[in-house]
């Protein structure tokens, strides 16, 4: 079969599945990922098999497992050798983020970063402060559990200033949001950057930080734009305060009191007494980045034997400390020494209830990671490669912005969408005439993954019922932000790419 009436069949299984028959994520990637491994032929599993062996990624034992006289009867195995390579790869970085991300809110630590950036900010300039903790605590944790944890606060900020709450809930967006995309060890920014062979995850997390702040900077600015076109009311009535509780279900709280005083302030009262410092707080997140990016800096050093560095002792502790699973091991050290600010109670089971919340993910991830990998079994990094001489540079990056939007906006999921857009576009990462860094690539899909939210994306629904939106002020509102969110997003990978083209 043609390579790419292949990836159009297996695109519309997603959506079918996902969009018709409502059918799991995971088991929506699984099918497709069969799907491709039993019509390629036979042929094509040998050229890739003969290329990993050449290339010293495969033993010629385990080369031959993956032929045989026909490709067909190969094609489960193949798949499930794909999804225990992913597993392998990213597993233990997204069950280590999520314990990280479970201390941090069961602690109270990501309630202090907070209350420090507004307090630090004032009152005139809680949206930035709401972007830039978002956007932090968008690192180890998922979207969906920020929003949760800021929206009362934007609540707050409304009845305290009595305006600009389309504001203050797209700040929360302008950070969470972008930092969900771009900046590993989120699952999305994960697989693609596993996906890509050229793409380490240091480069996907400096380039996400970056671009993503320069994003946020810009989204937060069309925020404004859109508060000053539509105003939402502050509803009370029929409508409630949604937080996560420790169980990972939602509980409700009326909040019916208007506040006085500084919106800081009030979070402060409101939090228990027994609070972790703020540097507590904010190590488990600042630790592992730096130590992974000193990690790929000496590595660099040491390759490329700058200034007559050499290998010794001490660069290969800290390449070590670098090593991503070693890295965000390290910040769970950190994150779990903050279990004492934890109810009692909940101690015991945090990281139970972590890795639990997990596993969903790690099913979703890897299976995507083996549909990627039967695309590639199939010839899709040749067909994209050969394309490469007929898209001129930097609209290489624009291509790769809109494949994946165009799966976004069908089907919903950010991550369903980066995963599967990273599977067909695998080979530009690996092309030879790239002008530029391949993370670059990685970076567009992540844009690409924004826009267009609005009915068939969950989180469109978690903001509009949490913020108390009806569904016609939310495709004002959340629809058009997603949107400045993917194209400024994609601004910036193409700024940097023709300003850093090395990265």
């Amino acid at each position: 079969m043609n390579i790419w009436t292949l990836v159009l069949l297996a695109i519309a299984v997603v959506l079918i599945s996902i969009l018709v028959f409502r059918l799991h994520a995971f088991l929506t990637l699984l099918l497709a990922g069969l799907l491709v491994a039993a019509l390629t032929g036979n042929q094509a599993v040998k050229t890739y098999t003969d290329g990993e062996v050449a290339g010293g990624k495969m033993t010629v034992a385990d080369a031959e497992k993956l032929q045989s006289n026909s490709a067909l009867i190969t094609a489960p195995t193949r798949l499930t050798v794909a999804f225990g390579h992913t597993v392998g790869k990213i597993g233990i970085l997204i069950a280590l983020a999520s314990i990280i991300g479970q201390c941090l809110l069961e602690s109270k630590a990501a309630a202090v970063i907070v209350d420090r950036l507004l307090k630090l900010t004032g009152p005139k300039r809680a949206p930035e402060a709401l972007a830039a903790s978002s956007f932090l605590l968008g690192i180890p944790v998922f979207f969906d559990t920020v929003f949760y944890l800021m929206v009362p606060l934007a609540r707050s900020l409304r009845e305290r200033v009595g305006k600009n709450y389309v504001l203050f809930i797209l700040a929360i967006l302008a950070g969470g949001s972008i930092a969900h995309s771009l900046v590993p060890p989120t699952p999305g920014p994960l697989l693609v950057a596993e996906q890509f062979e050229d793409v380490s995850i240091a480069n996907m997390m400096i380039a996400g930080l970056v671009i993503g702040a320069c994003s946020s900077v810009v989204s937060l600015l069309v925020a404004r734009v859109i508060n000053s076109c539509v105003e939402v009311p502050l509803r009370f009535e029929g409508t409630k305060d949604a937080t996560p509780n420790n169980q990972g279900s939602i509980s409700e709280s009326s909040g019916e009191s208007r506040i006085n005083g500084d919106p800081a302030s009030e979070i402060s009262s409101s939090l228990p007494g027994n609070l972790p410092p703020l540097i507590r707080a904010l190590l488990p997140i600042t630790i592992p980045v730096i130590l992974i990016a000193v990690g790929s800096l000496t590595d660099y050093l040491v390759k490329q034997n700058v200034a007559d560095i050499e290998s010794s002792v001490w660069t290969d502790i800290l390449r070590g400390m670098g090593n991503k699973n070693i890295a965000l091991g390290i910040g769970v050290v950190l994150a779990l020494s903050l279990r004492k600010y934890c109810p009692e109670e909940q101690r015991g089971t945090l990281v139970t209830r972590s890795l639990a919340s997990a596993g969903n993910i790690i099913l979703i991830t890897a299976a995507g990671g083996a549909f990627g990998v039967m695309l590639k079994q199939a010839g899709i990094g040749p067909a994209v490669e050969s394309l490469t001489g007929a898209v001129p540079g930097l609209l290489l990056l624009p291509l790769a912005f809109l494949v994946t939007a165009a799966v976004r906006t069908l089907q919903g999921s950010a991550t369903v969408a980066m995963i599967t857009a990273a599977g067909i576009l695998q080979g530009f990462a690996s092309a030879e005439s790239l002008p530029f860094h391949p993370v670059y690539i990685a970076m567009a899909i992540g844009a690409g993954s924004k826009p267009i939210s609005w009915m068939t994306d969950s989180a469109f629904w978690v903001i509009t019922k949490m913020s108390g939106m009806t569904e016609s002020e939310g495709l004002r509102v959340i629809s058009p932000m997603s949107i400045a969110m993917g194209f400024s997003a994609l601004f910036f990978t193409m700024l940097f790419a023709w300003l850093y083209p090395a990265a």
